[in-house]
């Protein structure tokens, strides 16, 4: 049982702490949501593997099992050696849980390192039949370098949290060789098996050129099919995931020093992770559009001349960086992007009567995303954290749930009844705002200190 004696004894807790740092409802929302999460996402099948739905889609995706599992790796790391029972017994047992998970990503990145999203088995479910990939185990096959990156920084966080390793076996050593592998290929797509064809007439659900997707040189970026949105590229370089990517093979090197003592994949991990930083340096950074002597990350590039200048509230993101990829920042080019984001040179930063926020190409104008809001306030200031926390309680329709996205100026205009990830990330900014107010047992480290 997941939701045991011990689980529930710790998510009180912590929703007991926004309840006392931010006030009642917001704790009743944690609450609610990491009951939910855990309880209606969350499948532990006999191989000792956890499969995690994304709330209202019957699928596992790489990235959203990792984000929705912040909060609880948090709460492991909270609770901490010291703690007694039913407290230490709650955080031994929901760190089985994200080991489990672990595990489960591994095996799926095993089964097939370019999809983004699986069935629980071999069901031949897909997100669309038509597509080149009939894999009955793969819900879907958009190659998103993310899906490699988040359960690389997951694997090594529960590790940092717990001090366990047995999600980092054998076969979590071999799936790492396979990541490096696969990212050093796509250095030069042109070499890539990888083809995504969907017979649809929407640019942003295929890929061009036969399913090669745009031209792109050779940059020592790593190339990107789909966006985290899920959308194409529009260019095959998207920055966020290349340095997503970086920070990710500076773990995945420690794991593989440390863990498996495996001195030449630690070697390989770290060449290709600054070959991508020298990429992104030389193709990734570029001007303002409206002040020449700021520089900021594009969103996309093709080391071609091709430039992308968006953010969108799907992390990895531009906004996202210092959560996903704190370590390979320059801190001056990080700050001047974040301003562009946040305003409307970012062509998805939308504006209204009840929120202002990042939206995304992947729904309709003027909707603005709670995980964008979340991770503007993570990123932000304690005072901000708050009144984002306000606007989010605020702008959920009266149900007690995040949205993937809702209408600037009307709320009850939302997409998505139930988006695990969103709700996860109102956790996870909640337990930030209790960690400033220095409260007890969430007020963990920061979540760049979680999850680098």
């Amino acid at each position: 049982m997941i939701v045991s004696d011990g689980v529930s004894a710790l998510v009180r807790a912590a929703a007991d702490a926004v309840r006392s740092s931010v006030g009642e409802r917001a704790g009743d929302v944690v609450e609610d949501a990491l009951h939910r999460t855990l309880e209606h996402t969350i499948t532990i099948e006999d191989d000792g593997t956890a499969f995690v739905i994304t709330g209202d889609i019957p699928a596992m995706w790489m990235r959203d099992s990792t984000t929705q599992m912040l909060p609880y790796l948090r709460l492991v790391q909270a609770a901490g050696p010291s703690a007694t029972a039913p407290l230490a017994t709650g955080a031994r047992e929901l760190a089985d849980v994200l080991v489990a998970v672990a595990r489960r990503q591994f095996a799926s990145i095993a089964h097939d390192p370019y999809a983004n999203a699986f069935n629980r088995g071999p069901t031949g479910a897909h997100y669309d039949d038509r597509d080149l990939c009939d894999d009955p185990t793969v819900w879907e096959q958009k190659y998103e370098v993310d899906s490699l990156a988040y359960p690389v920084q997951f694997a090594a966080a529960v590790h940092r949290a717990s001090g366990r390793t047995d999600h980092l076996g054998p076969e979590a050593h071999a799936v790492a060789r396979t990541i490096v592998d696969q990212l050093r290929l796509e250095t030069d797509h042109e070499r890539s098996p990888y083809r995504f064809v969907r017979d649809v007439p929407e640019p942003t659900e295929t890929l061009v050129r036969d399913g090669r997707g745009t031209p792109v040189a050779v940059t020592g970026m790593t190339w990107c099919g789909f966006r985290p949105s899920d959308d194409a590229c529009t260019y095959g370089y998207n920055v966020p995931e290349n340095l997503h990517a970086a920070s990710a093979l500076g773990d995945l090197a420690t794991l593989a020093a440390d863990v498996w003592s495996d001195d030449a994949l630690a070697a390989d991990a770290t060449a290709l992770r600054e070959g991508i930083l020298r990429g992104v340096s030389e193709h990734g950074v570029v001007p303002h559009p409206r002040d020449p002597d700021a520089r900021i990350y594009a969103y996309e590039v093709d080391g071609l001349g091709g430039v992308v200048l968006m953010d969108d509230a799907n992390t990895p993101s531009l906004l996202s960086l210092p959560l996903d990829a704190p370590d390979v920042l320059d801190p001056s080019v990080a700050a001047a992007t974040r301003a562009f984001a946040l305003g409307p040179d970012n062509p998805y930063w939308f504006s209204g009567a009840v929120a202002a926020g990042i939206g995304s190409p992947h729904t309709e104008p003027h909707r603005v995303w709670p995980i964008a809001l979340a991770v503007e306030g993570l990123t932000g200031t304690p005072s901000r954290r708050l009144e984002l926390l306000d606007v989010l309680l605020g702008t959920d329709a009266g149900t007690g749930r995040m949205h993937e996205s809702f209408d600037v100026d009307d709320p009850s205009a939302f997409s998505r009844p139930w988006f695990s990830w969103a709700d996860a990330m109102f956790c996870e900014l909640a337990f930030a705002a209790v960690a400033d107010a220095g409260a007890s047992i969430t007020s963990a480290p920061s979540v760049a200190e979680v999850t680098t």
